[in-house]
């Protein structure tokens, strides 16, 4: 008894340990966000002595055009992240549910682009979307990371989707239903799991994307939040405070997305009991 005991307490002890470590460098982030011009890093006993105060977060959100960035990466990132959703769901459909010609050749193909590195695609990518006169433009963007997202959302939900009992079409089809019906009624509903799940990496991917949104937009008006950041860091090097707080106030949209659909998680046995026996 003193045994078993003992073994939890040294077990819950390394899991109290490990998650202070994973932490403690979030917590000493946010708490240098509240000092007044921190041109060198806190050491670590400094910051429990920090009062918290929003001074430089009001900076930061009234200096160049943090706010607005902040809006279009809200906005790119929404349609981004709807849009995959919503193709790969469709496109997981029509592979879970439909014989065609060449299924599994296709699907083996759309998993082949996942493994070619995002850097070789940028040049062929940016001349399509020249020629399409995206470029500077929402529009392009959107086609970019909504072709992208579809091969990732495809692959996820295929097997989501087969899973499903297809003894659930039958009272569609009774009801003279078709195949949309079906989609909407059935599949979409019980693969809320999910499809809350590729939600919260869909809209993390997107919102941290650099290096496509940094080729594709060229107006400054236009630049979404890590393009921001990046420039922020090269403005306020050594103002570690600053940049701490810009940091947070960017890392907020992906807290309040994950703790909307994270109920959504992905679990075992979701539609047991959809069918009876």
């Amino acid at each position: 008894m003193h045994t078993k005991w003992f073994n939890k307490v040294i077990i819950y002890a390394f899991i109290v340990l490990g998650a202070l470590s994973f932490l403690f460098p979030f917590f000493y982030m946010v708490m240098t966000s509240f000092i007044k011009g921190a041109f060198t890093l806190p050491r670590p006993k400094e910051i429990f002595s920090v009062v918290p105060n929003l001074h430089n977060f009001e900076i930061v959100l009234g200096k160049n055009n943090f706010a607005r960035y902040f809006m279009n990466s809200i906005v790119v990132t929404s349609v981004a992240m709807f849009g995959s959703l919503f193709l790969g769901c469709l496109t997981a459909y029509g592979f879970a549910r439909f014989k065609f010609p060449g299924k599994e050749l296709l699907f083996r193909l759309f998993l082949l682009t996942t493994m070619i590195p995002g850097a070789i695609n940028i040049i062929p990518q940016f001349l399509i979307i020249k020629n399409l006169g995206l470029v500077n433009t929402f529009g392009g963007l959107w086609l970019l990371y909504i072709g992208g997202g579809v091969v990732g959302s495809t692959f996820f939900l295929r097997g989501f989707f087969e899973g499903i009992p297809k003894e659930l079409e039958e009272s569609v089809l009774i009801d003279g239903g078709g195949s949309w019906r079906i989609f909407f009624n059935i599949y979409l509903p019980q693969s809320l799991p999910a499809i809350g799940t590729m939600a919260i990496f869909a809209f993390q991917g997107t919102w941290e994307e650099y290096f496509t949104a940094l080729v594709i937009l060229k107006k400054e008006a236009l630049r979404t939040l890590p393009i921001a950041l990046q420039a922020f860091n090269d403005k306020y090097a050594t103002n570690y405070s600053q940049v701490f707080a810009a940091s947070i106030i960017a890392l907020l949209p992906v807290i309040v997305v994950y703790l909307i659909f994270q109920k959504r998680f992905v679990q075992s046995g979701f539609n047991e009991g959809a069918v009876k026996g």
